[in-house]
């Protein structure tokens, strides 16, 4: 704080365009605050606050009174509906939750519909003007005062959140993080990067989700860099704001990107930034052609709320689309088959198994389910090694445990098409950059000739003038492998997604 306190820390455009700041020392004053409301409403150490908004400066106030005072957060997708409240509060027993008050029909809904019955709730705005005043208003009505409370002396193991994790293909489980798992990802990510006091990230993926805590606002607090917020992501707006904001980092996936180049105005600026992070399979021609729009040429990662900082990056020169990289420094990988537990024959993908440490360099365990956390946490060789259940391959030409990396898919996302592998993933990928379509999804479908075949979900560019099927069709056979050509064509209008734009599979 000595150094950084008169920097900026937080600029916040809230959902009406207009910009807030604060400085460190500032803010600094606004987390204090909020732990005495959190304090008042009955959160005590050890305790859980729920989490249930949208992006604003109340959201990182309160993961930070937290970590301050020795309490855990579970923050959850601000969409979530009543059954889903419910089975949240069921299943961590919060001491108070915190929503929206444009929401908060929904929220006491599900905490009726929980086993407590009731629940001590907090009602914001959303909004630069939760933080402004010392007051905070709970869902009584009663002012909750600010002002300083006594502070608590935390242990690195003591838990600090539980995220779930997106659900794109089973129940969300709950990823136990303590607090040395966040001092952790906030030393290695500004490392990697280079970050220093005078950048600034870009945040406009939610807040509840691993990616904008991780890997943008960790770091910069480690170096006392600044963070750009936005309530929400625009395709639309993101290059504006990039500009108008003076971002000089971002993080994306690779759906958001594809958003972008899909909505971009005609008159979007030309981008300026240092570095962009990216996450999931990106076409080349997509990635050449947002790279002319960002500035700079992105840099795909490889990392998941359970591996807490990333696993590999991109070290190409110049990056590429195609590659995750090799694993980072300190980190320790293999690749396993994963029917027979074996090191992945070479050329073949593999599961990628993670070497670390629970509850430092990977995430505690999975909440209340030991069963699940067996399997994932596995005791061998002297130490513990995380299954993350995504299939890797090595790039051609690179040999060694330090060999750059490919991202291939989830288990479930590879399947056999007459003996032969293919990445729904990376078809998926290609298929995008195909004219007239704006994504896609592509799962697979038993055939009793050729075992699994692939089945294109598209979603039209334009729905009043949608591609011909035949056009897709002609358009695969020139670049897709004949194996990974999908058999199969529907147009739908869009794809059912998560928050940070996951495809959820299984509602295809």
């Amino acid at each position: 704080m000595d150094s950084s306190g008169d920097r900026p820390f937080l600029i916040f455009e809230g959902p009406d365009g207009s910009v807030s700041q604060w400085t460190y020392r500032e803010f600094d004053e606004v987390v204090t605050r909020m732990g005495a409301t959190l304090a008042a409403a009955g959160v005590t150490a050890g305790s859980a606050v729920h989490v249930v908004l949208r992006n604003c400066p109340a959201f990182i106030a309160i993961w930070l009174a937290c970590a301050r005072a020795g309490v855990w957060m579970v923050p959850v997708d601000p969409t979530s509906t009543a059954r889903d409240i419910s089975r949240q509060v069921d299943r961590v027993r919060p001491a108070a939750g915190i929503c929206a008050a444009g929401r908060a029909d929904v929220y006491a809904a599900g905490v009726r519909e929980s086993a407590a019955g009731q629940l001590t709730t907090i009602e914001l705005t959303e909004t630069a003007a939760d933080v402004a005043s010392p007051d905070v208003t709970s869902a009584a009505g009663t002012g909750l005062a600010g002002g300083d409370v006594p502070g608590r002396v935390v242990a690195p193991s003591d838990r600090l959140a539980v995220m779930f994790t997106s659900g794109t293909t089973s129940e969300p489980k709950g990823v136990v993080l303590t607090q040395h798992n966040y001092a952790h990802v906030a030393d290695t990510m500004s490392a990697i990067v280079g970050l220093r006091p005078e950048h600034r990230w870009l945040v406009t993926l939610p807040l509840f989700h691993a990616n904008a805590q991780y890997y943008c606002i960790a770091p910069a607090i480690a170096v006392g860099a600044s963070v750009a917020l936005t309530s929400a992501f625009s395709a639309s707006q993101w290059l504006r704001q990039a500009r108008d904001l003076s971002a000089t980092h971002a993080s994306l996936f690779a759906a958001p990107i594809r958003m972008i180049l899909a909505r971009r105005p005609a008159d979007a600026p030309a981008g300026r930034l240092e570095h962009v992070w990216f996450a999931q399979n990106l076409g080349a021609q997509h990635y050449e052609e947002f790279t002319a729009l960002a500035g700079c040429r992105p840099r795909q990662l490889y990392g998941m709320t359970e591996t807490v900082a990333i696993v590999c990056a991109d070290v190409s020169d110049p990056y590429r689309n195609d590659t995750i990289g090799p694993p980072i420094e300190g980190r320790t990988v293999v690749l396993r088959n994963p029917d027979t537990g074996a090191d992945a024959a070479p050329g073949e993908p593999g599961e990628l198994v993670l070497g670390g440490v629970p509850g430092e360099d990977i995430f505690l365990e999975y909440l209340d389910d030991p069963a699940a956390t067996g399997r994932s946490l596995v005791a061998r060789d002297g130490g513990t090694w995380f299954h993350t259940g995504d299939m890797v391959a090595r790039v051609a030409g690179s040999a060694g445990g330090s060999g750059a990396l490919r991202f291939v898919g989830r288990r479930d996302d590879v399947i056999k098409v007459s003996g032969e592998n293919v990445s729904l993933t990376e078809v998926e990928a290609t298929l995008a950059q195909a004219p007239g379509v704006l994504e896609c999804a592509v799962l697979g479908r038993p055939d009793p000739v050729r075992d699994m075949v692939p089945v294109a979900y598209v979603v039209p560019r334009d729905r009043e003038h949608p591609p011909d099927i035949g056009d897709l069709a002609a358009w695969s056979e020139r670049n897709l492998a004949a194996a990974a050509r999908p058999r199969d064509w529907h147009l739908i209008e869009a794809l059912p997604r998560t928050s940070v734009g996951k495809v959820r599979r299984f509602k295809l």
